[in-house]
């Protein structure tokens, strides 16, 4: 047994290069200690060991031993176990709060504090409530009310006592007596049965004010005339102012006989073959001193131009030779807004801030008479038709076009379907209609005398058109959009929008800017055109002459 332990304790230590201490070992065996190797010794049969058991953690009691039953809040409303009577009834327990006060540690069921439960239909709630917000008492739910007294009334115990308890149903005022009627006859009379059309016994037929209150009125009504003497001015003085030394030539003529010695026939009707866009400034024609607000050729042959301004003045001019200023007319206290020759050019007619339209003479410069309703006209217009000259149209600040009879001085038609205020007239399908743009974004199209529309355009991306011109071959119309457009509306049947011809590059948003044709069609808005060459709008903005 020595010798194998020797030789373990040999082999550990692994020096078998040395043959010497191999024979040394053989021989004499070292010292070994017994605790290294007592693991390798069988155990001894004598004595026996046990090992002790020992439990580390502490002693807890158990929550099953502590709890002897479940607690119940007190606030909890719903149940989701089977409680036992102990437990519902049991006396409440813990620390108190100390910064509670005495109201937030009353026992309270609502926010406000607790309602006792009263046992009370809808019908006696509902009467209480209203007996309480209209007379300030109501019954005590808490107390018998089989017997009243003072004690079972809360609020206004006083008003109750005085009303005797009564609640709003109760204390309603009775419905007075119906009035008597005047019989009515025997039905079998026609002429003296009166049915349920009879009067009252005490009907009164004609009411008088009483003097309070005729005093009022008379307040009133003196203040609404001084108002209308304010509006109601008296129109301005009409007069003319010649420019020129001679009115008569030595044939006789005046500045109205057309020209024939600037080298054009200036009588021809016929459109020139072909039109050239001008290239360089002419003359400038300077008189004004506020801004134009529009100009108009003389009728057929142009050799003359009417300009009316804000300066409350008219002016006619020359075109050609000397483009002097032959006359102006002034008759208007406030801004002319608009002027329109008749067929023949003898005779204009004026519209301005003044409420009044005018008919003026060309030659002679007087005031032949005076239309107004009270209102701004805004565009005025002699209808074309030859037979038809005696008849004007104007579109007024009122949202109507009125139609005068300038023979008799009065209106003979009115039409009244706009919603705003009229912008311009302009007369199409041989003058047998004419179409009417207004501030209410809309386009109408009328028949001559009819006051009722026949056509009627708008659409939520429409603009108001305050400028329209028709095209010299009847067939279109040019408006120009208030969106820095220019659109084109066909002028025969159904006026529909040509959405394929819409001209841009202008901004003029806001202004009344005038678009033209050339008279051989081939430049301005003409839906016919390529868009290299129908760029060009002939415009005329409010700018001084």
């Amino acid at each position: 047994m020595a010798a194998t332990v020797g030789s373990l304790v040999s082999y550990g230590t692994g020096s078998d290069s040395d043959s010497d201490n191999e024979d040394r070992s053989s021989t004499s065996p070292e010292k070994t200690d017994p605790d290294a190797v007592a693991h390798l010794r069988p155990l001894s049969s004598g004595k026996k060991t046990s090992l002790a058991i020992l439990n580390s953690a502490p002693e807890v009691a158990v929550k099953e031993d502590v709890m002897t039953g479940s607690h119940l809040d007190p606030s909890v409303k719903e149940v989701t176990f089977n409680p036992t009577y102990e437990t519902m009834f049991a006396p409440e327990f813990g620390p108190i709060n100390p910064f509670k006060t005495q109201q937030m540690a009353a026992p309270r069921n609502m926010l406000s504090g607790y309602a006792e439960p009263a046992h009370v239909n809808d019908f006696m709630f509902e009467q209480q409530r209203r007996t309480f917000s209209t007379f300030g008492y109501a019954l005590d739910p808490s107390v018998d009310n089989s017997q009243a007294s003072s004690s079972s009334y809360i609020g206004d115990v006083e008003e109750a006592e005085k009303k005797k308890g009564l609640t709003v149903f109760e204390a309603g005022a009775k419905k007075g007596e119906k009035r008597k009627k005047v019989k009515g006859g025997d039905a079998s009379e026609i002429d003296n049965f009166l049915g349920p059309w009879a009067k009252y016994v005490d009907e009164k037929e004609v009411a008088k004010p009483s003097e309070e209150e005729q005093k009022e009125l008379d307040e009133i009504t003196a203040k609404r005339q001084k108002k209308g003497k304010n509006e109601e001015e008296a129109p301005a003085e009409e007069k003319t102012v010649l420019h020129v030394k001679d009115m008569y030539d030595y044939q006789g003529r005046s500045y109205l006989h057309v020209p024939q010695d600037v080298g054009i026939n200036l009588r021809s009707t016929d459109a020139p073959q072909k039109c050239y866009l001008p290239k360089k400034q002419i003359h400038v024609w300077s008189g004004h001193t506020k801004g134009v607000s529009a100009i108009r050729l003389f009728p057929m042959s142009g050799h003359l131009l009417l300009s009316c301004s804000m300066d409350c003045k008219i002016k006619l001019w020359e075109v050609y030779n000397e483009r002097r200023c032959l006359r102006t007319f002034i008759g208007h206290s406030k801004a002319v807004r608009d002027i329109c020759f008749n067929n023949s050019g003898t005779q204009f007619l004026s519209a301005a801030y003044d409420r009044y339209l005018k008919l003026w003479d060309t030659e002679t410069g007087q005031c032949i008479s005076r239309f107004t309703n009270r209102k701004v006209p805004y565009c005025v217009k002699f209808n074309p038709d030859e037979d038809k000259q005696n008849l004007l149209v104007a579109g007024m600040s009122d949202k109507k076009i009125v139609q005068w009879d300038i023979r008799t001085g009065e209106v003979v038609q009115e039409y009244d379907r706009h919603l705003g205020a009229v912008n311009t007239i302009t007369f199409v399908d041989e003058n047998r209609r004419f179409v009417s743009t207004s501030d209410d974004k809309s386009l109408r199209v009328w028949e001559w005398d009819i006051p009722v529309d026949f056509k009627y355009i708008a659409e939520p991306s429409m603009h108001s058109m305050p400028a329209v011109t028709l095209s010299p071959n009847g067939k279109w119309l040019a408006c120009q959009s208030m969106d820095n457009q220019i659109l084109i509306f066909g002028a025969q049947n159904r006026f529909r929008l040509n959405k394929k011809k819409v001209f841009k590059g202008h901004m003029v948003a806001g202004y009344a800017c005038q678009v033209d044709f050339s008279p051989d069609m081939r430049y301005g808005p003409k839906p016919s055109l390529r868009a290299s060459v129908s760029s060009l709008i002939l415009a005329h903005l409010h700018n001084c002459c």
